[in-house]
């Protein structure tokens, strides 16, 4: 995700090195990593895509519609195990005094923005598949219901990461909110066992691990997930790669600020 120099640029603040500047700003802008995930993304979204409308068949009740499958699944997955479980993770190293860096935090809220993203696709793919088998655009189920407070608690972690404080202060309440918007994941993931819900269980893998499904689209199924894990990926170089340029182009204020200051003592 990041070089060493990136790394320590943000864990010490108080220094101040044009050169290494430089350096940070010539990196991230010829970063082989982001230019891989960003073509790896492409070529496996329009694999899926291709597999999805070409290749798999029909479903003999849903017919054309099962091709939700190849979308709603990967992007949940995303979302909550992938996403928010490294916004959990990051967060929890923060607050770890032997991990504790600012790179944690930033990782925290880059994470975090790409699972907002990916759980707003879950409900509105969610919603359309709702409405082919259920009939109806929505339900207080409970799975969906849960899934909804899930989006509310993560837009209010987004919020908080907003408030002002001194960066310590400011990184450690990140990492508490995180950990609270947490506590809804597992209650989501279990939803379907704990309460008689409309949401399906898992019903593609058996737990013994072997398709229920045709070959075709559990193949599809996989490349979605492979899809949105590296989109989810090529997110994080880029967004931290402008928390990055955040971070650079203040230390370049500041100096030019102590610079100006010097000229006219």
């Amino acid at each position: 995700m990041t070089s060493a120099l990136e790394t320590d640029s943000l864990k010490n603040r108080d220094v101040y090195n044009i050169d290494a500047l430089d350096a940070v700003l010539e990196k991230t802008a010829n970063s082989k990593t982001k230019y891989f995930l960003g073509a790896s993304s492409i070529v496996t979204a329009l694999l899926t895509v291709w597999l999805a409308l070409f290749i798999t068949p029909n479903d003999e009740h849903l017919g054309y519609a099962v091709r939700l499958l190849y979308v709603h699944p990967p992007v949940a997955w995303a979302a909550l195990y992938l996403a928010f479980g490294t916004t959990t993770l990051a967060s929890l190293l923060w607050l770890w005094p032997k991990t504790r860096s600012y790179f944690w935090d930033k990782i925290a809220g880059a994470s975090a923005e790409i699972g907002v993203l990916y759980l707003a696709l879950t409900l509105i793919t969610g919603s359309i598949w709702g409405r082919t088998t259920w009939g109806v655009w929505w339900t207080w189920d409970a799975r969906l219901t849960l899934t909804a407070v899930l989006l509310v608690l993560y837009l209010g972690y987004l919020a908080v990461r907003q408030m002002d404080g001194s960066d310590k202060v400011k990184a450690t309440r990140n990492a508490i909110a995180a950990l609270f918007a947490a506590i809804d994941v597992p209650i989501v993931h279990f939803s379907v066992i704990w309460w008689n819900t409309l949401h399906q269980t898992a019903s593609v893998l058996t737990p013994g691990l072997h398709l229920t499904v045709p070959l075709s689209m559990g193949l599809t199924m996989g490349v979605g997930f492979l899809c949105t894990t590296l989109v989810w990926a090529w997110m994080m170089r880029v967004r931290y790669e402008i928390e990055l340029l955040k971070t650079v182009a203040a230390q370049i204020g500041t100096l030019k600020a102590i610079e100006l200051r010097k000229s006219e003592v």
